[in-house]
């Protein structure tokens, strides 16, 4: 057993903590990484205590100078964290009391750990959300540039991974565009609420010292209060939020880089990924697999996974705080972690793709992509949409039996399906022709895909 001495919360205890049970309960081993945090807000907290005198100059000089000296120490990898002193802040309080004597002390007054862990993981994950916006923006920048050099590039567009009608290659990129658009939106709301800051709240109640909570919500650049020292102790939601905007961001990754998989194939040869993206196989020397997408394919699960995890260790808790929300950091840091690392590689990853354009239009060509522009074309002529439907049904079954696609039909064999089919009807059966109709905001025309380009390079400007 350790030495219940050794514990800043031992006075109430006559019997050391069972070592088995101390290195349970422990967290230094994955929260040592709020330390960053940690320091800056007992940099803010000895500010504030200093402007209502419970710290005079002297003793917050020294508090603000020791923590600047442990923060090099952490960096320089010379820190000794010790699992006996239960987690990042008393590592750093015991350390810094070790090294400035007793002004160290009185650092924690008016503040509970339960505040402070609070305040730590919110600032922690205000750095972080940055982080990701800044990477989901270099990602949507290569996802333009590649829209740009792509817009004339033509490929099958899919429903049940059927081919179903000819689209521009840029307009696709512009559609995972669209989706990360959104998840910047969700994740800047978040931030929002992350911005919130809970100390002041000390255990669950506040505390008797006449502290100015917004002098040091002004030093941490943090937005607003919480104003309710019970949630604000107690509760993890905004992390939960967090945890579910960045799922859906890598669901959205899972779903793009199902696409790259399939694409890169033999099988469909739309695309080739770069070298240094891929892997090769140990036994089959022609090999070249996706191992990038793959991961991020599976870590989305991971990552869902988290979230679930989460919102139920929060589900039955009383307020307010319990132990349990120890268990809030490790599925929130590994998030933060795989969905960075995702974010990175993918925006590493899309600028070096290559296209391999013939590849996609022969696709298109073959698959009937134009049908529903010439049921479209004899609408136009006067032909009820359900009859059109049949008709280049007929169509179609025809030209699966002869081996030729609806633009390759002689002017004869089309009219033998309906008699108002004409010679202008070619226009609408090229790949071109289907593409270029599409001319409404939204659509695949070219006109509208740079306008879309235009677009979305003046969002990201903003």
């Amino acid at each position: 057993m350790s030495n219940q001495n050794d514990k800043p919360w031992a006075g109430r205890f006559t019997e050391g903590t069972d070592a088995f049970v101390e290195a349970f309960t422990a967290s230094v081993g994955f929260d040592k990484r709020l330390y960053r945090h940690d320091i800056a807000g007992s940099v803010a907290h000895a500010r504030m205590l200093n402007k209502i005198g419970v710290l005079t100059n002297k003793e917050c000089e020294a508090i603000i100078n020791g923590l600047a000296e442990l923060q090099i120490e952490i960096e320089q990898g010379q820190f000794a964290w010790s699992v006996a002193l239960e987690d990042v802040h008393m590592n750093i309080e015991a350390r810094l009391t070790d090294r400035i004597g007793d002004a160290g002390k009185k650092l924690h007054t008016g503040r509970s750990r339960n505040d402070q862990v609070a305040t730590d993981i919110r600032l922690y994950l205000r750095d972080e959300i940055d982080t990701l916006l800044a990477e989901l923006k270099r990602l949507q920048v290569g996802l333009v540039d590649l829209a740009e050099r792509e817009v004339d590039t033509i490929l099958p567009g899919f429903t049940h991974l059927q081919t179903a009608q000819p689209i521009s290659f840029g307009h696709h990129m512009l559609a995972w565009f669209e989706m990360l658009k959104r998840d910047a939106e969700r994740l800047r709301d978040c931030r929002v609420r992350v911005n919130r800051m809970p100390l002041g709240s000390a255990a669950l109640a506040g505390t008797t010292y006449p502290i100015d909570r917004a002098y040091t919500a002004e030093l941490l650049g943090f937005d607003g209060l919480c104003e309710n020292s019970l949630d604000a102790v107690s509760d993890r939601d905004f992390a939960i939020e967090f945890v579910g905007a960045a799922s859906l961001i890598m669901m959205h990754l899972s779903r793009f880089s199902e696409e790259l998989i399939l694409w890169s194939s033999a099988q469909f040869n739309f695309i080739d990924l770069g070298d240094k993206f891929c892997t090769g196989s140990s036994i089959m020397p022609q090999k070249k697999n996706p191992d990038v997408p793959e991961l991020i394919r599976g870590k989305a699960g991971r990552i869902q996974g988290h979230w679930v995890a989460l919102v139920t260790l929060m589900k039955g808790q009383p307020l307010a705080y319990n132990k349990d929300n120890q268990e809030d950091k490790e599925p929130l840091f590994d998030t933060i972690d795989n969905v960075r690392g995702s974010l990175k590689v993918f925006a590493d990853m899309v600028p070096q793709m290559q296209v391999k354009r013939e590849v996609m239009r022969e696709a298109a060509r073959r698959g009937f992509s134009t049908a529903t522009d010439l049921a479209d074309y004899l609408v136009v002529k006067g032909v009820p949409f359900r009859e059109a439907h049949e008709i280049v049904g007929k169509a179609v079954r025809y030209g699966i039996d002869q081996g030729k696609d609806l633009a390759e039909m002689s002017l004869v064999e089309l009219q033998k399906f309906s008699t108002v089919i004409d010679g202008d009807v070619f226009a609408v059966l090229t790949l071109e022709g289907s593409v270029s109709a599409r001319n409404h905001i939204g659509g695949t025309a070219p006109a509208q895909v740079k306008a879309a380009i235009q677009r979305a390079r003046q969002l990201l400007a903003g």
